[in-house]
């Protein structure tokens, strides 16, 4: 039987009226009942601005992949975000990335998309298919989405995404066949 992949969800907001509690909380309580992945959860918020780096650091280098719960601001991701990103350096080479997105009518895929060119730079896999609410506070009710089938099918193809990318790089890495040391 294979181990389950280790796998650090990261709240992308620290605003303290965020939505990303609610969108956060649904990922984490549809990947509690998936065995394939041993989940981690990183929320900067409780000690912004001042952020454990080194706990930080431990979390994305312990990780074989990686979930990013993002809002959309201003047409991109928060600064808060940039900020916890660049914490870390190379423990992002050679993991795979994943984005739950939201914000208005765009979903928060502008948001991806910009986040898309920083993970590249830091020698990480985006996953192509993501999960993206557009207008989130009429998408959920109680915690889940209202079209919850829709979106239980939608992250299911990007945690199969997912399981897929992390083994193939976690083999990878382990092989040193990116010629860096894992």
């Amino acid at each position: 039987m294979n181990q389950p992949l280790r796998v650090a969800l990261i709240y992308g907001s620290v605003r303290p009226d965020r939505f990303c509690d609610t969108v956060a909380g649904w990922v984490v309580s549809e990947m509690a009942s998936n065995s394939d992945f041993e989940l981690t959860v990183f929320d900067p918020r409780p000690d912004w601005p001042q952020v454990d780096e080194r706990r930080f650091r431990r979390c994305i280098e312990a990780a074989d992949a990686i979930v990013i719960v993002t809002p959309e601001y201003n047409r991109s991701y928060p600064g808060p975000l940039k900020v916890l990103i660049d914490t870390a350096s190379s423990e992002w080479n050679g993991k795979a990335v994943a984005f739950v997105s939201y914000g208005g009518v765009s979903g928060g895929l502008r948001a991806v998309e910009h986040l898309r060119n920083v993970f590249t730079e830091l020698r990480a896999v985006t996953i192509r298919d993501c999960v993206s609410f557009h207008n989130p506070w009429e998408a959920f009710a109680q915690g889940v989405p209202v079209e919850r089938a829709r979106y239980a099918r939608a992250l299911n193809t990007l945690l199969s995404q997912l399981a897929w990318w992390a083994g193939a790089l976690k083999a990878a890495r382990e092989a040193d066949a990116y010629g860096v040391a894992a």
